[in-house]
């Protein structure tokens, strides 16, 4: 179920900007960059036996991966997944912690930055690849990426009511800014699980794929995004998510000053240079 606890800080180590290094030490998080695209980093959440649900060892190490991910150069985009072997994305977060904790101890663990915040703010575009359930702290993760692509026997949802509680990891704020007031409430209130079809035509998810074509359309999106340029990448991320904290003059100013910033950018330069030329850009993210 939704949890709020988040006790990850980057690694310290000499491997910081190596994803793969970092997960290789972990017990509940794997990574690998390349295998679905160059400049692409396939972060998974591996608990099978609890259905890769959400605990204080999977926060951390999860911080930690994406930190390192964010800091190699290699890795321009982040896909977000669950151990296939689990059966979920994520299905929630470890019940068992959220019982043993009182409110003191809870809003110690609520404390800002969370893994949600972690992948939100990211600078890398992050695509949720739902593999299976999304519920509780699994579909507020879901919720904290980019873009959601989720195979059509999912099923995603806010359950905590149920337990007597409430969405603490950002669903009641996120879940709203996609699919609506009334929508959210419906889901938030009444606990019930939608298949991943209702959650595409609610906006909950931006494509629905079948089994067998789901990684084929997650290799196709991020390798099309870590084709762009580093720079341009993280500004358009940037400038998009303030739209849902500006009002629109805000955010077009804000647009526009991102938008003058990258005219001071090789990139910019070369973007441009091989568009004229008829050719691939090289892109250094500089």
């Amino acid at each position: 179920m939704s949890d709020s606890g988040d006790t990850g800080d980057a690694t310290g180590s000499e491997d910081a900007a190596d994803p793969v290094a970092v997960a290789a030490d972990s017990d509940v998080v794997e990574a690998a960059v390349g295998d679905r695209a160059d400049g692409v980093a396939t972060v998974t959440i591996s608990r099978p036996d609890e259905r890769n649900a959400l605990n204080a060892a999977v926060r951390e190490d999860l911080a930690d991966v994406l930190a390192a991910a964010e800091a190699d150069p290699s890795s321009r985009v982040v896909v977000l997944t669950g151990d296939d072997a689990g059966g979920a994305f994520v299905s929630g977060a470890d019940v068992t912690e959220l019982r043993e904790r009182d409110a003191l101890e809870q809003r110690e663990a609520s404390k800002r930055p969370r893994i949600y915040e972690r992948v939100a703010d990211l600078s890398l575009p992050v695509i949720a690849r739902i593999n299976g359930h999304a519920l509780g702290g699994g579909c507020e993760l879901a919720l904290a990426c980019d873009v959601r692509l989720a195979a059509e026997d999912a099923k995603l949802g806010q359950p905590e009511i149920s337990l007597g509680i409430i969405p603490g990891g950002g669903g009641t704020q996120r879940l709203p800014r996609l699919v609506g007031e009334g929508q959210a409430m419906r889901l938030i209130l009444s606990g019930e699980l939608i298949d991943a079809a209702e959650a595409g035509d609610i906006g909950l998810v931006d494509e629905v794929l079948e089994e067998e074509s789901l990684d084929e359309r997650v290799d196709e999106l991020a390798g099309a995004m870590a084709d762009k340029s580093p720079v341009a990448l993280e500004f358009a991320k940037d400038a998009v998510r303030a739209s849902g904290r500006m009002d629109l003059d805000d955010g077009l100013a804000y647009e526009a000053a991102l938008f003058a910033q990258l005219f001071a950018t090789d990139d910019k330069n070369e973007g441009i240079d091989a568009f004229l030329e008829g050719r691939d850009p090289d892109w250094h993210g500089e």
